[in-house]
């Protein structure tokens, strides 16, 4: 039987829980390993920043700057319609796509922490690249450099957190990686407002992304590999060895690796790749569809846009360049505050719950900004918008935030981090990655040209996903609270739809009471 559906139960229809405790050596590996998120969460803070910095257009992008003096008044909705200015942002992830399907064979051949180091080294040459750059080729260099290391860390970090994590306390510990990714965002945002008041603010913003690649590259190197990556290099000692430190005592370390090795054992049985098994296995049909599903809809929820983007909104919409970077400011701290809020809770009321009310949110903020620029801004964008309006369109900016912060910013990593059987957990992540970045590709290049041609379209256009996504998690996803990675296949067994897909494997006399795998 394939190893995707090979399903561990107490043979009284409840998941083995092996008893692992919260210690402080699994936090400390859990945050060092969550650190990660720092890297990518400084990119997507400091993009579009950067792209409103006058010196940095006028080096790099002067067409942009004489759309800017033409367009007063002209077409608001138009200004920053450039495709060289949105590769500037977009090339990164182009970079980081084809990085995240090289590290998933990459990690399951040297392991998770390997990846990650890497990850670390390469975004932080991007960096330096980035900010001594002389022209956009080097520009465009660099930025491909900072891909590479967002494509490898962010494939390795969730599986190693999703891995080491205690079972009760995996929503949280996972979540820890979209935590500092709102924390990046945040010291991206406030570099670029403090930065962007001297002629060469830009080289700062963009040269200090190698201060969270060193935190994550000298953090790394004192980790050591997950359990999982571990038994799958054949290294069962040290497998058991890092279980033992990370789970504490009173554990079953034993019944938890045994758990680990029986898996991997099914896992190896299959002869093909992991790639080719979700594509052409039935069994693999629920991991297939979520491993797709998940980063498009991420990416649909119009938040990457609006993180990478809001400045230039704010200013299409009346503020000038210091307020538009207070606004993103104020986002980053409103996603950061609702992010911790939801790690409070994601492991007490379950993924589904925080999946429900974050869509609402989202979906009224995002009507609400689509109906007050379509009335104030107007069809062409040539209307001056009343600074109360103008106000309106950040709070409600706020509040899409808000619901991010709360729901898909967390579980777009969480969930995909935990779903996938060992043997494709590799290459799930590595599809979740690579689709996730290929779609911010698109979305960043294409968001400005949206903008000029959809007008006020565009936020409409975002709160439709946002409700077809909302009922495709309420029907489709079933709840992972506190089921244990070995153990997952029985949430899909037991679904009412994947169930046909899915089928747990009977108790037999030769396994032992903690468990069959």
């Amino acid at each position: 039987m394939a190893g995707g559906v090979i399903v561990a139960n107490d043979g009284n229809g409840s998941a083995v829980d092996h008893g692992g405790r919260l210690t402080f050596s699994v936090v400390i590996t859990c945050l060092v390993a969550a650190s990660g998120g720092l890297i990518f969460g400084y990119d997507v803070g400091i993009s579009g920043g950067v792209s409103t910095m006058e010196p940095f257009l006028r080096r790099f992008f002067p067409g942009v700057v004489r759309r800017m003096a033409e367009a007063r008044p002209g077409n608001e909705y138009c200004v920053y319609d450039s495709q060289a200015l949105t590769a500037f942002t977009s090339s990164l992830y182009v970079a980081g796509l084809v990085a995240s399907l090289v590290a998933s064979r990459v990690t399951r051949a040297m392991g998770r922490q390997a990846v990650m180091v890497m990850g670390g080294a390469l975004f932080f040459a991007g960096g330096a690249v980035t900010g001594f750059a002389v022209n956009i080729a080097m520009l465009i260099v660099g930025r491909m450099l900072l891909g590479f290391g967002v494509g490898f860390t962010n494939q390795a970090a969730p599986l190693f957190l999703a891995e080491m994590a205690p079972t009760r306390w995996r929503g949280s510990l996972t979540a820890g990686f979209q935590f500092f990714l709102a924390v990046g965002v945040v010291i991206a945002t406030v570099t670029n407002y403090f930065a962007s008041r001297v002629p060469w603010g830009w080289r700062l913003s963009l040269g200090l992304a190698g201060a969270p690649a060193v935190v994550i590259f000298l953090g790394a190197l004192f980790l050591t590999d997950t359990p999982s990556s571990l038994v799958m290099r054949g290294d069962t000692a040290r497998a058991r060895a890092a279980l033992l430190r990370v789970r504490g005592a009173g554990a079953d370390v034993e019944a938890e690796l045994k758990g680990i090795v029986r898996a991997v054992e099914v896992a190896r049985q299959g002869e093909d790749g992991a790639f080719r098994r979700m594509a052409a296995r039935r069994e693999y049909r629920p991991y297939l569809v979520f491993a797709v599903a998940m980063p498009m809809f991420f990416q649909l929820t119009g938040v990457i846009v609006i993180s990478f983007f809001s400045p230039l909104v704010f200013r299409t919409v009346g503020f000038g360049s210091n307020a538009a970077l207070m606004g993103n400011v104020i986002l980053g701290a409103v996603n950061l505050v609702c992010l911790m809020l939801s790690t409070l809770v994601i492991d007490r009321y379950g993924r589904k719950v925080l999946f429900m009310v974050g869509g609402a949110i989202m979906i009224i903020a995002q009507v609400g900004v689509a109906w007050i620029m379509g009335a104030q801004v107007g069809k062409n964008g040539s209307e001056a918008m009343a600074r109360p309006y103008a106000v309106a369109v950040v709070a409600f900016t706020c509040l899409h935030t808000a619901g991010f912060g709360w729901s898909w910013g967390p579980l777009g990593w969480v969930i995909p981090g935990e779903i996938f059987p060992v043997d494709i957990r590799s290459a799930g992540q590595a599809m979740n990655v690579s689709i996730g970045l290929g779609l911010t590709f698109v979305q960043t290049q294409s968001f400005l040209a949206m903008l000029c041609r959809f007008r006020y379209g565009t936020f409409a256009y975002y709160a439709a996903w946002v409700a077809v996504m909302t009922v495709f998690i309420a029907v489709f996803l079933p709840e992972t609270k506190g089921v244990p990675l070995e153990s997952m296949a029985t949430v899909w067994a037991r679904h009412w739809y994947w169930k046909r897909f899915a089928r747990e494997q009977p108790k037999t006399s030769a396994d032992e009471p903690t468990g069959t795998y």
